[in-house]
């Protein structure tokens, strides 16, 4: 909204909307930098989508690898992104990315406890030009919820379901690949991780939450303690509602709504945007996103309805890409609120994905981002994908995990509603019946699909040849990790959705987060980052941490901008 001054119920320097990782590397280093700062969250707890992730955080050429003799540089990371994004990112807002991610891990390590260890983590395209086979994804360390005030450990947003074990015992990436893969010493993995979490036992009498926090919630568990100690101050369950653009053109402030009450917070210095994306506003989705969507597809949390994408948009700001969203094949399991990501499953011998008659039409074990796409643009109206079924049989079932189903544990030990959302059957046809594919179809498409793993070769999509897909591949099995026949009864089915972690079109930025407006000139005194603002990797997906890499050291520029300060 255009409006005067006018009268302010509440003055900080620095207001940031939102509390996921980029707004708060925000708030705390405009904190730190001796601004006074305010975070407001809409929801009734703090750490947005970013609490409730896997956590990876893409830094390039970082201090990390560098310390463990892995070779890489900013320049090698531009070209990388470059060749994924083409013309759809300005090449400055590129280069602000893969230069300053470093600098911001070293200042949030320097003012804060968070830890950023890279780690043998392949990019999703390692085989472009700049690309690399692992040290650019890092996993930042745990932290236990003692070290927390009470209240921030009950307002952490809990992580998602589909990145803990058994949907409540977390564990970190290094201890999850081997357990997931069954690689070398998993057992001795599960054991850690188990009595790790069993033998908390005052917790276990209060509540099956786990005190051992890891991934996004110890980002936002590190970051909420910075911010605590640098006096800054947060607003739970206050929206913004508007922006206050003032007769200067400079945005001056925001109205929140505060306990049922609208409060005029004036920004001295600035307005840092990091509210999430619009995946949970249907409308939105109509309007930009291609395909059919449904908000509860959806990984993202609940409140990542627009809001702050639409005050800006009110007040003149250009938005780009948003088309695009960081898509990911989901399953749902009723009465959740959210869709729970494959991340990794897809990509595990003897499994396949199939169209609505029963037949191939992508690499299961690509990308997330790559394999959600894939879905939207395949269907046809006789060849319908949305929802595609996942199939696999008694083998897979039980050595590995698919969604909510837990290997080894037999079928009745989980919930009634895990049990609802599978078909199972003792023969293919059997299947196909249930489900509702053609008979014939799937038996021929999963007889070809067993050649396949029989000579290694996926002569139809290539499944196992990117060093992605084997790296969620099992190296027992030979002579492709991704391949393994499906041919021991019961066999099982599992609806799977496009759905997304998130959106990726939001405000459009410069290289300092400043936003655009409509006109191409910059809007004074207001910023954007996150999935709050158009995405520097364009429509793709580089590797695991691309959403928070991204964030957070936009976030940190935005605060080095607002303060005047130059990176160190």
């Amino acid at each position: 909204m255009n409006t005067s001054n006018g009268h302010w119920d509440h003055e900080v320097d620095v207001l940031v909307v939102g509390t996921g990782a980029g707004a708060m590397v925000a708030a705390v280093t405009a904190a730190q930098r001796g601004a006074t700062t305010l975070m407001i969250e809409k929801g009734e707890h703090y750490g947005g989508s970013s609490a409730t992730c896997g956590g990876g955080v893409w830094i390039p050429a970082s201090d990390s690898a560098q310390a463990q003799g892995q070779e890489d540089s900013p320049k090698e990371a531009f070209q990388y992104i470059k060749s994924l994004t083409g013309d759809t990112v300005n090449d400055a807002k590129i280069r602000a990315f893969t230069e300053g991610a470093r600098n911001m891990a070293r200042h949030i390590e320097s003012v804060s406890g968070l830890r950023f260890n890279a780690i043998p983590y392949t990019d999703y395209h390692a085989e472009l030009p700049g690309g690399k086979h692992g040290y650019r994804t890092h996993e930042t360390n745990t932290l236990h919820a003692s070290q927390l005030r009470d209240e921030d450990f009950s307002r952490l947003l809990p992580g998602h379901p589909s990145t803990a074990l058994f949907g409540c015992i977390p564990w970190t990436t290094m201890e999850a690949a081997p357990m997931v893969t069954r690689g070398p010493g998993w057992m001795s993995t599960m054991a850690k991780v188990l009595w790790r979490y069993f033998s908390d036992v005052p917790q276990r009498l209060r509540s099956k939450r786990s005190r051992f926090l890891v991934f996004g919630n110890a980002i936002a568990a590190h970051l909420k303690r910075a911010f605590n100690q640098y006096g800054g101050e947060m607003w739970l369950q206050s929206p913004l509602l508007d922006l206050v653009r003032g007769d200067d053109g400079a945005v001056s402030g925001a109205i929140v709504n505060r306990e049922g009450q609208r409060i005029r917070v004036r920004a001295r210095k600035g307005v840092v945007l990091g509210a999430g994306g619009f995946e949970r506003n249907q409308a939105m989705r109509d309007q930009y996103l291609p395909g059919e969507g449904r908000p509860e597809w959806s990984g993202g949390q609940v409140n990542n309805t627009g809001d702050a994408i639409l005050a800006g948009m009110r007040i003149g700001a250009a938005t780009d890409l948003m088309e695009h969203a960081w898509w990911a094949p989901t399953v749902r399991v009723p009465g959740e609120s959210r869709g729970r990501p494959l991340f990794y499953e897809r990509a595990l011998p003897g499994c396949i994905i199939v169209n609505q008659r029963g037949e191939r039409y992508m690499n299961e074990a690509r990308s997330y981002d790559v394999a959600a796409k894939a879905m939207i643009d395949a269907d046809q109206p006789d060849k319908r994908t949305i929802p595609s079924w996942i199939v696999f049989d008694a083998t897979f079932r039980k050595k590995y995990p698919m969604g909510p189903l837990m290997p080894v544990l037999p079928d009745w030990v989980h919930r009634r509603e895990v049990r609802k959302m599978i078909c199972k059957s003792s023969s293919i046809a059997g299947l196909a019946k249930q489900t509702g594919m053609d008979a014939k179809t799937l038996e021929n498409t999963i007889e070809r699909f067993n050649g396949f793993a029989t000579t290694g070769v996926d002569s139809d999509f290539g499944r196992g040849e990117a060093a992605y897909d084997r790296y969620y591949g099992d190296q027992n099995v030979k002579p492709n990790p991704n391949l393994a026949a499906l041919g021991r009864a019961p066999f099982y089915a599992m609806p799977v959705y496009p759905g997304d972690i998130g959106t990726k079109g939001g405000l459009a930025t410069d290289e300092t987060a400043r936003v655009i407006d409509n006109c191409g000139d910059v809007i004074k005194g207001l910023y954007a980052v996150g999935n709050n603002a158009a995405s520097v990797t364009g429509p793709a997906y580089p590797g695991a941490g691309s959403t928070l890499g991204p964030a957070m050291t936009f976030g940190f520029l935005a605060a080095l901008d607002i303060t005047d300060c130059r990176v160190d």
